[in-house]
């Protein structure tokens, strides 16, 4: 398979710069746009694989070159902004955006989510098998199966997406309103908390201690993470 292809969307040369460096040294083709006009134009006429879209640029907004792009694309979305409030990602989302990441970041975290979205929506049968801690822990996406220590687990539907929720970003800190819009949907009227349930649950059945954890661990005042390392 040929290198992955990367738009940077953002008016800031230094930012763009910044982030063009470090996906060109994880081997990605990097093109850039200042500009959400050139940003669309860009995706026409090259086709990249993922964009890093800002929110506020000179001429459009990002929602609006989210919404654009999703009108005649499925290119996968990710946006890089300032905006940090809870309303400001949730309009991101539904403008089209498959993941958020607020400035000021650290351009390897940007680097492993940029990898992390493309591994769920490019679905190479090389990714669909997740593993972490020499195959202590493997999730089996397209069987929808998972097994620790190589003995099957039996989770449910929930269970399941929340696991792989965490573990297509190890390390990367979700809250509980991002977990429960990508397991239960955007429209669900559940309260946030009810991860909380789902967790316990799904640390039960992997046999994971929370004062010790070897799979989940719970950021106080934020969410969870996935604490276990990916195998290669």
């Amino acid at each position: 398979m040929g290198r992955a292809t990367v738009l940077v969307v953002d008016d800031e040369g230094k930012i763009r710069d910044v982030v063009c460096s470090y996906l060109e040294h994880e081997g990605y083709a990097v093109l850039q746009a200042d500009s959400g006009q050139r940003a669309m134009e860009s995706v026409a006429r090259a086709r990249p694989d993922l964009v890093v879209l800002d929110l506020m640029l000179p001429d459009l907004s990002g929602e609006e070159v989210a919404r654009s792009l999703r009108s005649v694309s499925d290119v996968p979305i990710i946006v890089l902004s300032a905006k940090a409030g809870a309303e400001d990602r949730v309009a991101a989302l539904r403008s089209g955006a498959d993941d958020y990441v607020v400035k000021p970041f650290s351009p390897r975290e940007l680097v492993a989510r940029v990898e992390a979205v493309l591994r769920r929506t490019n679905g190479g049968s090389s990714t669909k098998i997740l593993a972490f801690g020499g195959g202590l822990l493997e999730i089996d996406q397209d069987q929808r199966v998972v097994s620790v220590d190589g003995k099957p687990v039996e989770l449910t539907r929930s269970e399941f997406d929340l696991l792989v929720a965490l573990a297509l970003a190890p390390g990367r800190v979700y809250s509980r309103y991002e977990l429960i819009t990508r397991v239960q949907g955007y429209d669900y009227d559940g309260y946030e908390r009810t991860v909380d349930a789902h967790v316990k649950n799904l640390r039960r059945k992997l046999g994971d201690d929370p004062r010790d954890p070897r799979f989940i661990a719970t950021v106080t005042g934020v969410g969870y993470r996935l604490t276990a390392m990916p195998d290669g």
